[in-house]
């Protein structure tokens, strides 16, 4: 079903009412975060313009920028391929486990709803904080050491396997088409609180999540750890004790920074950390406390560690920041928007598309993705793999599986991605070259 422009703004924040939001059938259901892409390309400009206007600097940073976005890119990608497993578990409880059935078109099922998806994503987000390996899923949203726009779209590819349970009690009484449109509803309302250049916005401070109490819970300060985790409401954290209001200067990201930029790497290293303490913690039941208490456990310490062992924050801390030349920035944000461009044919097109094309793209949009990190990192294998790429990139466009309706962009991208073939090909001659003057 069909939205207007005005209808998916509105949705944005949360304020398009019941009889405008309320389906039937699940298929009915418009796909609101899809939609509103637009609206995120627009206030992302829209934040850069009003912080340059009042502070004379941009929010962001393009390295960082590209990093979010991709991680955004990255967590929808099984949607491609599979439906959510938020919305399977759900029918399956409701087809098989229902108690009783609200009215789909009655506003008071909508507002429980809304009230229950939010309850339901305070206690999820809490113990996503509190548990480990759920930290392991979650903590890619809280990597980045700016807090903008394009934070709120830096976002997990593993957190949909965790979240799934928390939702459950509400099939058993809630239609899904209506918890559908709220679980939507609740993912795009918090992208609007990320960002600096809205202070504070009055009385609705004490009953909404907002930009002043959101950058409280994304930052590394020992008050802001482990504080208000609300989606759209901040009254579940008022109520059970986990609100902070916004005091000293917010430094933002993790308490021990990654420092990487690499979509992949920023999602699995606490896995990878997760596994190595797994094994190298003495006793079955320390193992398992690994696992399932907080990420600052150790033996000996409480289940969520010692607060004095919170790094301090001094107000002087310096953004991982590599430096590489322009050009090469540049060169990434170009190349990114082709990616990005291919990202969005992708999701119009999927169901017309085979398997065989969409795996095909997922994989180029992996391979670009994570060379784009290698580049904003400076790092020395970022040339090889930047051939590679652009290499599948030029041969899988020209078997046809990413072709564009419009002619004159086939050409452009032929002749783009050769010349980079070319280019960087030359840079890696050049270093070989200088490698072995070296050793003369």
């Amino acid at each position: 079903m069909g939205t207007t422009a005005g209808q998916q703004l509105r949705a944005l924040f949360y304020v398009l009412p019941p009889g405008e939001s309320s389906f039937r059938t699940l298929e009915e259901v418009p796909d609101y975060v899809e939609k509103s892409i637009p609206f995120f390309i627009a206030f992302i400009v829209l934040e850069f313009v009003v912080s340059w206007v009042q502070q004379h600097k941009l929010p962001g940073r393009i390295n960082d920028g590209i990093s979010s976005l991709s991680l955004g890119i990255l967590s929808r990608l099984p949607d491609l391929l599979f439906r959510s497993v938020d919305i399977v578990s759900y029918i399956y409880v409701w087809n098989n486990y229902k108690l009783f059935e609200l009215p789909w078109d009655s506003e008071w099922t909508w507002y429980l709803t809304f009230l229950g998806v939010d309850f339901a994503y305070y206690w999820f987000h809490r113990i996503s904080h509190e548990v480990n390996i759920l930290w392991a899923a979650h903590q890619v949203h809280h990597s980045s050491e700016d807090y903008n726009l394009f934070t709120a779209l830096r976002q997990s590819f593993l957190q949909r396997y965790t979240s799934w349970m928390f939702n459950l009690p509400m099939a058993l009484f809630i239609p899904p088409s209506v918890f559908a449109v709220h679980l939507q509803f609740n993912l795009l309302y918090q992208f609007w609180i990320h960002t600096e250049v809205i202070t504070n916005i009055g009385p609705l401070e004490w009953i909404l999540n907002t930009p002043s109490h959101h950058r409280v819970h994304h930052g590394r300060n020992p008050y802001c750890i482990d504080k208000n985790y609300g989606g759209t409401l901040i009254i579940w954290d008022r109520i059970f004790g986990t609100f902070e209001a916004e005091d000293a200067k917010v430094v933002y990201g993790l308490t021990h920074p990654v420092n990487s930029f690499e979509p992949i790497w920023l999602q699995l290293r606490p896995l990878a950390h997760i596994w190595n303490t797994f094994w190298a913690a003495p006793g079955f039941c320390n193992k398992l406390s690994v696992i399932f208490k907080g990420p600052g456990w150790g033996p000996g310490k409480p289940r969520l560690g010692l607060p004095e062992e919170i790094p301090a924050v001094t107000g002087n801390e310096v953004p991982f920041n590599p430096s590489v030349p322009a050009y090469l920035n540049c060169y990434a944000v170009i190349h990114f928007a082709v990616i990005m461009e291919l990202y969005i044919d992708l999701l119009a097109t999927v169901a017309a598309l085979s398997q065989e094309t969409i795996l095909l793209r997922i994989v180029v949009i992996i391979l670009s993705l994570t060379s784009f990190g290698f580049l904003m990192e400076n790092r020395p294998k970022a040339v090889i793999l930047e051939i590679i790429r652009c290499s599948v990139f030029l041969g899988v466009y020209k078997l046809g599986y990413l072709r564009n309706e419009l002619s004159l962009l086939d050409y452009a991208y032929e002749v783009l991605f050769s010349f980079c073939i070319a280019f960087w090909g030359i840079q890696t001659m050049r270093r070989i070259t200088s490698s072995k003057d070296k050793r003369l």
